[in-house]
């Protein structure tokens, strides 16, 4: 058929493309589903009608998709039903000029093209920042009391709860939401508790604030708890000057300009597809339940003044192993992730952690990490070159910033220079490559005790080395 007969054609260039070009990422355009009326609504009958084979074609695309690991679509429909065809079309240009749809959409295409690359590239947005009053209820708690605030199924309550179930579902894919009110703190996680209603409630909150400050410096406490920039945040706020205040303080966190009418909130936002992602693992699921700790161990460090008692009473104990077949897609995704700890910035596949963990030339290292909190799970990534003259490079190293400070880089450092002893190497080369979001990691190197020996590169004596201090325990 039709269908097959294209598919055959594209599947046969992205197989030599990644034959080709391993580490090349494919975007692909579905098709438009365009009825010509030649069976009308019969077509689904009809397979060998037009209509019906652009059905299958995109379906077949969908599965294509799922198996081949760098082929990622473009869903050019989903952009006509929010763009609107008549809105998108130019029949003018496309009989003159050949060109299918109007210049104004080819930027909507390349708006969405553009988001699937910059979160192959690692930027993208990871957490919502919420207003209660008036944005996930209708009323003010402090004012009309649980009875009275709007929500559930009656009128303009869907609004919210629909608002609020498309939050749960972020939630759940592993977006972080927190909450940023002014309010009383008992007031306001009343209705998370007891109102019957509520779709949201307190476990799903990462880090909750209410309080009566500037909330520009309540969203820098949560950012610092979070410990993620500022340009991967989306505040929402239905106070127009709140807003304001936000976009003069941080510029950088994303604020949506929410319509009036709460009925518009949900659509309005999912319009904007602020949450693009190129990948998804079971431990996103868990992402919430892993900040909540993090906020407990905030409140600990906060409550001691001296570092290594803080990090004695955290009971830590680490794990480092080889890579394993079932860490190979969280590895993967760490590595896409991972922007202000990662030394050299270089992204992996799945199929490049497959072939890397098969390759006796590298020394491959996960870590995974808990405390009398919670566990971390896997959160750092080191891989070893080992070269033939003695020396082994350091390809690969990124941690979590959620656990920056805990001693993990001795911890790891330690274990790769034993590591390296059994294995006769001699010395130990570094590389930092500066970007515009590691300037976290510069003194990495120098800060574990290695000798700048060039121009972004350091160099540990293996035979000199003395094992450091650290509070981590071996699993």
């Amino acid at each position: 058929t039709f269908a097959d007969l294209i598919l055959e054609k594209n599947s046969n260039l992205v197989s030599q493309l990644a034959q080709q070009l391993p580490k090349t990422k494919v975007l692909f355009l579905t098709f438009e589903m365009l009825n010509d009326y030649v069976y009308g609504n019969f077509y689904a009958k009809v397979r060998t009608s037009f209509y019906h084979q652009l059905t299958e074609l995109n379906y077949k695309l969908l599965k294509l998709s799922e198996s081949v690991e760098n082929l990622f679509l473009v869903d050019v429909n989903s952009l006509l039903y929010k763009k609107g065809v008549e809105q998108a079309r130019n029949w003018s240009l496309y009989v003159n000029s050949d060109l299918h749809f109007g210049l104004d959409f080819y930027v909507d295409i390349a708006g969405a093209a553009t988001g699937i690359i910059s979160s192959l590239l690692g930027r993208f947005r990871k957490c919502v920042i919420l207003d209660l009053d008036n944005t996930l209820w209708g009323g003010v708690i402090g004012d009309d009391g649980l009875a009275n605030i709007q929500i559930g199924s009656l009128a303009i309550g869907k609004a919210f709860t629909g608002l609020q179930k498309w939050l749960k579902q972020l939630k759940e894919r592993g977006i972080i939401l927190a909450v940023c009110s002014k309010n009383n703190e008992d007031v306001a996680k009343d209705p998370f508790i007891n109102h019957r209603e509520m779709v949201l409630h307190l476990e799903d909150i990462s880090v909750f604030v209410a309080n009566w400050n500037n909330k520009a410096d309540n969203i820098r406490y949560i950012q610092e708890i979070l410990n993620i920039g500022f340009d991967s945040m989306v505040f929402i706020d239905d106070n127009p000057a709140e807003r304001e205040v936000v976009r003069m303080n941080l510029p950088q966190v994303c604020v949506p300009e929410l319509p009036e009418d709460p009925a518009l909130y949900l659509d309005f936002l999912m319009s904007l597809n602020l949450f693009e992602t190129t990948s998804y693992s079971e431990n996103d699921s868990v992402r919430t339940k892993q900040y909540q700790e993090e906020a407990e161990r905030k409140k600990l460090q906060f409550s001691v003044t001296n570092m290594d008692e803080y990090l004695a009473s955290l009971e830590m104990t680490g794990s480092i192993e080889s890579f394993t077949e079932e860490d190979f897609p969280r590895l993967a995704q760490l590595s896409q992730r991972s922007n202000q700890f990662n030394l050299r910035t270089v992204r992996h596949s799945v199929g490049d952690i497959v072939e890397i963990a098969g390759d006796k030339k590298y020394l491959t290292l996960s870590v995974k990490l808990r405390d009398k909190f919670g566990d971390y799970g896997l959160i750092s990534i080191i891989i070893v070159e080992l070269r033939d003259n003695g020396e082994a490079f350091i390809n690969t190293w990124l941690m979590s910033c959620r656990v920056l400070k805990r001693g993990v880089e001795e911890y790891v450092l330690n274990y790769i220079v034993e590591s390296l002893r059994d294995l006769g190497y001699k010395s130990l080369i570094g590389e930092y490559i500066p970007t515009a979001k590691n300037k976290l990691v510069e003194n990495h190197y120098t800060t574990l005790g290695m000798e700048k020996t060039g121009e972004n590169i350091w160099t540990l004596d293996i035979t000199t080395f003395n094992t450091r201090n650290h509070f981590i325990n071996k699993k």
